[in-house]
């Protein structure tokens, strides 16, 4: 891919930038963003060690069909992503809605996934595969707006726009997603030797509850506070145009 991208993407004169990656990390929206993109990496690299085993121990399924199973979540999230980064790209203020939506509905198809034996309901090879895919397409409304989000508050913020932020924000996202890959697999792998897979997916479903739930918190304090300074600008240039106006009466 590299002589290809040399090939098509356009020349830049980006000098370095001042910005520091611990200046990008500490803007409260961007680290809950963050953890957002951590929670999607872990709960999906939970699934790479332990799925296929509660499958073919579950279904008694052949190896080949557990592949057909995997496929599920994967074709799921490459037809959706497309649909929801244009969506993303097109309506911006979207986006929360898309992170906090993706984030509940994520959590909540990891406890149906075994299912979690507090909901006394009997595991079905349709139900599993039913959950994968909602599954796919909530990592993807997850996903494809966390980036472009993160550039736009790093431009609220005064970072410079350019190549040097793009690639602050790209080894920021790379990071995050490495750490939950490395994450998810452990902790998911201990869990499911411990209290088996039905308890270890509920589990590892409170990542993105924690983050839907942390972003949407967030979202709203800042739409009280934006509602709180518009106010007090009103109110400001009332009271600014009050003395013109009885001066000129």
């Amino acid at each position: 891919m590299v002589p290809l991208n040399m090939y098509l993407l356009p020349r830049y004169d980006s000098p370095p930038s001042k910005d520091s990656f611990w200046k990008l990390i500490t803007i409260p929206k961007i680290f809950l963003l963050g953890f957002t993109i951590f929670s999607l990496s872990a709960s999906l690299g939970f699934l790479d060690p332990t799925m296929s085993l509660f499958v073919i121990e579950k279904f008694h399924l052949p190896a080949g069909y557990v592949g057909l199973v995997f496929l599920g979540l994967a074709l799921s999230y490459s037809l959706s992503s497309p649909l929801l980064g244009f969506l993303s790209d097109k309506k911006p203020p979207l986006r929360k809605w898309l992170l906090i939506s993706g984030g509940l509905i994520t959590s909540v198809c990891y406890f149906l996934l075994g299912p979690a034996p507090i909901l006394h309901i009997e595991s079905k090879l349709w139900l599993f595969v039913l959950m994968l895919v909602i599954i796919g397409f909530s990592l993807a409304l997850n996903g494809m707006p966390a980036f472009p989000e993160i550039l736009s508050c790093a431009y609220e913020n005064g970072f410079e726009e350019g190549l040097s932020l793009l690639g602050l924000v790209s080894g920021l996202f790379n990071g995050l997603w490495s750490l939950g890959s490395f994450v998810g697999p452990v902790l998911g792998g201990f869990l499911n030797d411990q209290l088996g897979f039905e308890w270890a997916a509920a589990i590892q479903g409170g990542w993105p509850l924690l983050s839907g739930l942390a972003i949407g918190i967030y979202y709203i304090y800042e739409t009280s506070c934006r509602r709180r300074s518009f106010s007090q600008d009103v109110l400001g240039t009332e009271q600014e145009r009050a003395p013109l106006l009885s001066r000129d009466t």
